[in-house]
C-alpha cells in the first residue's frame, strides 16, 4: 500500500516595507524569480502600493511603457525590451464575476509566455493555474499617514516549492 501523499504547504515569506521605493525595490527583487507562465495575484486595501510593487516588476523585467494602474482599461501589456517575457498587469477590481468574465481578456492564452500580475484577482483568475503567487499588502486604514506596509508572499503549487521566496527579504 502506497503512502498517501504530504499535504504541500506553501512556500511563503513576511516582509515589512515603510516606503513606496522600497516597495517598488520590493517588486525589483521579486521580478528575479519570475519567469514566462507565472500568475501573480495581488490583493490589498486601496493605496496599499499594488501598482507600485508592479512597477517594480516591471522595471526588474525591463519592459517596456510606465507601468500605471490599469483600471480604467482592465489591462496592460508591457512587452519585453529584452529577451525576457511580457508584463501583463491586469485590475480586475471593477470586474465583478470570475473567470468567465475575464475570458475576453484571454489570460488564458497569454500566460504560457507572459508574466501575469492581477490587482484585486481573487475569485477570479485562480483557475488559470494552481501554480501561482500571492501577494497581500496590508496597510493600516483611515485618516493616517502611515507608510508601513506588511507583505505576505505565498507560493502555490509545485513552481514555487523550491523558487526562494526567502531571498526576496534580502
Amino acid at each position: 500500500m502506497e503512502a498517501p501523499a504530504a499535504p504541500h504547504n506553501p512556500a511563503e515569506t513576511q516582509l515589512t516595507v515603510t516606503s513606496p521605493e522600497q516597495m517598488r525595490e520590493l517588486g525589483r527583487r521579486l521580478a528575479k524569480l519570475l519567469r514566462a507562465g507565472d500568475l501573480v495575484m495581488l490583493s490589498g486595501e486601496l493605496g496599499a502600493g499594488k501598482t507600485t510593487l508592479t512597477r517594480g516588476l516591471g522595471e526588474g523585467l525591463g519592459v517596456r511603457g510606465a507601468v500605471t494602474s490599469p483600471t480604467f482599461v482592465i489591462a496592460r501589456v508591457h512587452p519585453s525590451l529584452g529577451d525576457g517575457p511580457p508584463l501583463v498587469h491586469v485590475d480586475a477590481y471593477r470586474l465583478s464575476g470570475g473567470l468567465d468574465e475575464m475570458e475576453d481578456l484571454d489570460l488564458d492564452v497569454s500566460l504560457p509566455d507572459s508574466v501575469i500580475v492581477v490587482e484585486w484577482g481573487e475569485g477570479k483568475v485562480e483557475e488559470l493555474t494552481e501554480d501561482r503567487l500571492q501577494v497581500v499588502i496590508h496597510r493600516a486604514v483611515g485618516d493616517t499617514t502611515d507608510e508601513v506596509r506588511h507583505v505576505t508572499v505565498t507560493g502555490l503549487g509545485e513552481r514555487w516549492t523550491e523558487a526562494g521566496l526567502e531571498t526576496l527579504a534580502g
